[in-house]
C-alpha cells in the first residue's frame, strides 16, 4: 500500500504570496517533483520557475484541479498560499471565476450554509480524495519555517510583556477554537482588537488607531485541532515592518502552529526593528 511521501511527484494548489515558492523549493529539495496548479489571478508570477510542471485554473474550478493533477500522475498534494475569503462575497465573483460543475455541486451540497475555513477545507480534501489525490499537511516540506518555543531573536520579553502574554494567550486560544480568528492585539492586560475575516494587516492598522501610544503586542496561533492541510497562520517580514510602523513591540506565535516566511530573515529584521519574537 502507498504511504504519504512515497511518490515521486507532489501536487501543489497555489494561492498568492511567498509561501508556495518556499513549499515548492522544499518539495524539490526532498528529491520530488512539483506539479503545480496556480490559482488564476492569485499566484506569484515567478512560481512557475520553482516547479517541474505548471498549470493554471480558476479558484472555483475544482474539476480542473483534479484532472490536471491526476493526468500528471499525482497521488498527494499540498494546498498553500492565500486566497482572500472576502472574495467569496464580492458581486459576480463566481461568474468571473467560471466555476465548473464539480465545484458547483460541492458548493450546493456542502457549502451553501457554512463556508467556514475548516468546513471548506474538509469538503475540498474529501473531493480530492475521491479522485485519488490525498491532501497532506501543508507544512510537511517546510518544518524549518515554523515558530519554535521561546525567544527567537536577540531580544527578551520584559516582565510586563510576559504578564500580557499570560493574560492574552488563553483568550486567543479560546477565540481560535471558536473559529472566530487567529490573532489578537493586547496591551496592559487589555484586548485591543480581534482578527476576523479582515486579516492580520487590517487588524494591525485598526490596533494602531485604537492604541495611539503604541507598546502593544500581536499574538497569533491556530485552533488546538487545526487541520494543517491548509489555512495555517502565516507571518512574514512585511508583518514585522507593519507592526513596528504602527507602534507594536512584540510578536507572539504558537509553537509549531504558525509559519514564519523566511524565518532567518524575520529574526534579523525583528532584531533591527526592536520587535520581541516569542514562541509559546
Amino acid at each position: 500500500m502507498d504511504t504519504p511521501h512515497t511518490h515521486a511527484k507532489v501536487g501543489m494548489i497555489a494561492g498568492s504570496g511567498l509561501l508556495p515558492l518556499l513549499v515548492a523549493d522544499g518539495i524539490r529539495a526532498s528529491g520530488r517533483q512539483v506539479v503545480c496548479v496556480g490559482l488564476r489571478d492569485q499566484f506569484d508570477p515567478t512560481l512557475c520557475d520553482h516547479c517541474d510542471q505548471f498549470h493554471t485554473a480558476g479558484t472555483f474550478q475544482l474539476g480542473k484541479w483534479i484532472r490536471l493533477l491526476r493526468r500528471a500522475g499525482v497521488h498527494e498534494a499540498v494546498m498553500v498560499g492565500r486566497v482572500a475569503k472576502a472574495q467569496m462575497y464580492e458581486p459576480l465573483r463566481l461568474l468571473r471565476q467560471l466555476p465548473d460543475l464539480r465545484a458547483a455541486l460541492l458548493y450546493y451540497r456542502r457549502l451553501r450554509f457554512d463556508r467556514r475555513s475548516h468546513v471548506l477545507l474538509r469538503a475540498l480534501a474529501d473531493e480530492l480524495a475521491l479522485s485519488g489525490v490525498q491532501l497532506i499537511d501543508s507544512t510537511t516540506y517546510i518544518p524549518e519555517h515554523l515558530a519554535t518555543l521561546g525567544a527567537m531573536g536577540s531580544l527578551q520579553p520584559s516582565a510586563s510583556q510576559l504578564r500580557d502574554v499570560s493574560f492574552a494567550w488563553p483568550i486567543l486560544c479560546s477565540i481560535a477554537n471558536l473559529g472566530v480568528g487567529q490573532g489578537i492585539t493586547v496591551r496592559a492586560c487589555d484586548v485591543i482588537a480581534v482578527e476576523a475575516m479582515e486579516g492580520t494587516d487590517a487588524m494591525i492598522d485598526r490596533s494602531s488607531g485604537l492604541c495611539k501610544s503604541g507598546g502593544w503586542m500581536l499574538l497569533k496561533t491556530a485552533h488546538d485541532e487545526h487541520d494543517m492541510r491548509a489555512d495555517v497562520p502565516t507571518v512574514g517580514v512585511p508583518t514585522l515592518e507593519r507592526l513596528a510602523a504602527r507602534g507594536g513591540t512584540m510578536l507572539v506565535l504558537g509553537h509549531g502552529r504558525v509559519i514564519m516566511l523566511e524565518k532567518p530573515r524575520m529574526i534579523e529584521v525583528a532584531n533591527r526593528l526592536g520587535i520581541v519574537l516569542l514562541g509559546v
